[in-house]
């Protein structure tokens, strides 16, 4: 795993449809790439060794793959923004991403197109006190 890096730049708040995303997918060579996690677009062209064309982490650049992300999983059908409907261990293993990629990479921006999210709470199934009766 890389360590932390200390010279990151500002963040930046530049705004991002998922449409515009997808020319920063890697298969241009000339443009960066670029993953979003929970709406936050990080460039990740200094890892084009895994992000990049036919990469093992391709499915998430240049788009929002934060149900994935999420997940642990690498299928396309897996690599898309919404999240809501994760477990909250998996929302937890998402929001490790987001901090591990905060760490790491330049924030180029935001995604503006992606609705907010409505997350489904896990039903916790508490057994009711037993009580005597007196």
């Amino acid at each position: 795993m890389q360590p932390p890096r200390t010279d990151l730049l500002p963040p930046k708040d530049d705004p991002f449809t998922l449409a515009q995303l997808k020319a920063f997918s890697g298969a241009d060579p000339s443009q960066p790439i670029y993953v979003s996690i929970k709406g936050t677009v990080f460039d990740v062209s200094a890892k084009a060794d895994v992000y990049g064309a036919g990469k093992s982490y391709n499915v998430f650049a240049g788009t929002d793959g934060s149900q994935g992300l999420g997940m642990s999983s690498l299928a396309p059908e897996n690599a898309v923004p919404d999240y809501s409907g994760l477990s909250k261990a998996d929302r937890k293993v998402l929001d490790d991403w987001h901090a591990f990629f905060s760490k790491r990479y330049n924030v180029v921006g935001r995604v503006v197109d992606i609705p907010p999210m409505v997350f489904r709470e896990e039903e916790e199934e508490v057994a009711a006190p037993a009580t005597a009766n007196l």
